[in-house]
């Protein structure tokens, strides 16, 4: 990357490359971990090539940094991952991990994008935007080919254009009045936000088995119940159309007790997934036109916000949680 000189980065490209810099770290310590158990032959590719870009990004990262006269950020090393420790989870977990990444990759640097000014800067996240979506292809790809994944629901297609007639469009369901099915946008919402939980819950059943410190190993354990939950209550409003939910039958946790990660990389690892939860639920109810559905998802959302809230507590409390780059207190400077 050219590095325009003359034109300093602003606050926004400076804190998002600041994140980036965050979650990248993180991905090389979880893929230095998967490459150590992966057997299978197509996997091993799949990561390999995904850890060699995310190598990439970091050193890009840290020369824009050196550049601009920033201290690099500390972010995740190699002492927050243990090699030489029992697989945490079953084959095919990897590319499942990496499935949900990549589809917050895809949401993360396509927003950065947007709030770039400086071209390279704007290029840099394009880039990553684009490795994302195509991470997203090969991986999904390889999950449907092993049956791991679950396609959405098929429906018959539509044979004519309608137009909403009645205000009950909007109502939801109720013991008295049976009103209508889901439409395809919010089915296609409820099958994402189950399909991310039903891997964060695996996750989260990971994390809670390894962690040292009691506070992170009680606020996995309620990670977990939180997913269960979210993957219920959403799965509900399948079940009312006659429809199953995703599931699938690979990647679950092993019965290992033995940490692969440090106890402050698995806790930014949930951060990271609460704060992905709560978009996604928000795009949830922005888009749906039934009242039960936004308020199951606003519901929802609060036990996903509580749960983030504890989660920074913990962080703070243990100083595991970096502070991002600070605007300039002029209250202490003009004292």
């Amino acid at each position: 990357m050219n590095s325009m000189n003359k034109i300093p980065i602003t606050s926004s490209e400076l804190g998002n490359l600041w994140m980036t810099y965050q979650e990248k770290t993180m991905m090389m310590r979880f893929l230095e971990y998967f490459l150590e158990h992966v057997d299978e032959d197509n996997s091993k590719q799949i990561l390999q090539s995904y850890y060699e870009r995310v190598t990439e990004t970091v050193k890009v990262v840290s020369d824009i940094f050196q550049q601009e006269g920033a201290v690099i950020p500390t972010g995740f090393t190699e002492n927050d991952v243990n090699k030489g420790v029992p697989k945490l989870f079953d084959p095919q977990y990897d590319l499942m991990y990496l499935h949900l990444m990549s589809k917050i990759g895809t949401n993360l640097y396509a927003l950065y994008s947007t709030m770039s000014y400086r071209e390279d800067i704007r290029q840099f996240f394009r880039d990553l935007t684009g490795e994302a979506q195509e991470a997203y292809d090969q991986i999904t790809h390889a999950l449907l080919e092993t049956g791991v994944l679950s396609r959405p629901p098929y429906v018959s297609m539509p044979k004519e254009v309608a137009f909403v007639q009645k205000n009950k469009y909007i109502t939801g369901l109720n013991l008295f009045n049976k009103d209508r099915s889901l439409n395809t946008i919010e089915l296609s919402l409820i099958h994402h936000a189950i399909e991310t939980n039903l891997t964060g819950m695996q996750l989260m059943i990971g994390f809670a088995q390894v962690a040292s410190d009691k506070d992170a190993r009680h606020h996995f354990v309620q990670g977990m119940e939180l997913a269960r939950n979210v993957e219920t209550s959403l799965g509900e409003f399948l079940r009312e159309d006659f429809i199953e939910p995703p599931a699938t039958h690979a990647g679950k946790a092993t019965d290992s007790t033995v940490a692969p990660f440090s106890d402050k990389l698995m806790m930014y690892t949930t951060s990271l997934l609460s704060t992905f939860g709560l978009g996604s639920n928000a795009l949830g109810s922005a888009f749906s036109l039934r009242s039960d559905l936004p308020i199951k998802m606003a519901l929802l959302a609060k036990d996903i916000y509580d749960f983030a809230k504890k989660g920074g507590e913990i962080m703070i409390k243990h100083g595991w949680l970096e502070e991002p780059p600070q605007v300039e207190d002029r209250r202490k400077l003009t004292k």
